[in-house]
């Protein structure tokens, strides 16, 4: 049998595949918490398993004004797996009761009353056991036209609502993450993102959630062309081309990065349901996915000069818009423990 010796950083699959993308007239169905973490509890490769799940903190998966009963279910549901619970998703989108970040005051106000919420629960997974890690995961909940209608307002109010979620976090002693995609306004590029961080400037506190997926396509352009660092018609062949470019954003946005996700794209974008266009994620072995996996995670997960950050303490594999069909596969599962297995190999720890 093959030895996988280190145990750091820790390997999470995430939940809100099942959810983000599904329902809805035109999209599949969504597929229950349970089911997901079934799924993941069962994934083996080489006798290793995945050691937790991230999780969007929303209906259909869990309901954020539950009861402290809801909670401790929540906690039971990861120990009869054998499982933890790491980063979660703060429902801040106005479908599911938050607002925009950039947008009027109460929208704004109903943004951070879902992060208020999100803490509140992560919390109280730490206190019960269930989480040792992880981040409140957030985006600007708003769209990249809606933003560019008042570039200068619309950064500052975003900048504004960041710093009040940081002080909603520090009161429940948690960490905020902003992910960049390149669908959100104010983070669809990592010119943008980088401004944001660096003007709420709490590098404790507001940090960045790295997707392998959606900062590939901050290399290409979409959504702010001015801030692509690949060329039209790059050929993916170049490697190192693209070892040069990919150095240069993520030495930017890698002393910000408090939270990652592996992930593999072919280069192009996906949308599905109510969810706008962004990363495709493709399965790890996806013969059109642009991404050597394991190499490209180290430029994440090491310093400028190559030696390992440790400040990520949990790797999650994110799926979203992965079909029913491939998610019901067991081997689809198999197949993301064994790549995340391989980027463990190389850039973990004991």
């Amino acid at each position: 049998m093959t030895t996988h010796k280190h145990s750091f950083p820790k390997l999470h699959n995430a939940a809100w595949p099942g959810v983000v993308g599904k329902g809805g007239p035109d999209a599949e169905p969504s597929i229950d918490v349970d089911t997901m973490l079934d799924l993941t509890a069962a994934a083996e490769v080489d006798g290793v398993k995945f050691d937790g799940f991230d999780l969007y903190l929303s209906d259909p998966h869990f309901n954020i004004d539950g009861t402290d009963d809801d909670i401790k279910q929540l906690a039971d549901k990861a120990r009869s797996r054998n499982l933890v619970v790491g980063s979660v998703v703060a429902p801040i989108w106005g479908g599911t009761g938050g607002g925009s970040a950039f947008g009027d005051a109460e929208g704004r106000k109903k943004f951070l009353g879902q992060v208020k919420k999100a803490c509140n629960v992560a919390a109280r997974l730490r206190e019960l056991g269930a989480r040792p890690y992880g981040s409140i995961r957030v985006d600007s909940s708003g769209g990249v036209d809606d933003w560019a209608k008042d570039l200068a307002g619309n950064q500052k109010r975003l900048i504004e609502t960041m710093q009040e979620a940081c002080k909603i976090a520090a009161d429940f002693n948690e960490v905020i993450v902003a992910e960049g995609e390149i669908c959100w306004g104010g983070m669809q590029s990592w010119r943008l993102m980088l401004e944001l961080l660096e003007a709420v400037n709490q590098p404790e506190r507001f940090g960045f959630q790295a997707d392998m997926s959606h900062t590939l396509l901050y290399l290409m352009g979409y959504n702010s062309p001015e801030d692509r660092l690949l060329p039209e018609g790059f050929d993916w062949q170049n490697s190192g081309e693209l070892d040069a470019v990919y150095k240069t954003m993520t030495d930017k946005l890698r002393p910000w990065t408090l939270d990652f996700h592996v992930a593999q794209n072919d280069g192009t974008v996906l949308g599905s349901g109510d969810h706008d266009k962004t990363g495709r994620h493709c399965l790890p072995n996806d013969p059109n996915g642009k991404l050597d996996i394991a190499k490209y995670a180290g430029f994440w997960l090491r310093d400028e000069n190559g030696s390992l950050t440790k400040t990520i303490q949990h790797l999650c594999w994110d799926g979203c818009m992965f079909s029913n069909e491939t998610m019901f596969n067991p081997q689809t599962w198999n197949d993301v423990l064994a790549a995340m297995i391989s980027v463990r190999d190389v850039h973990g720890w004991d």
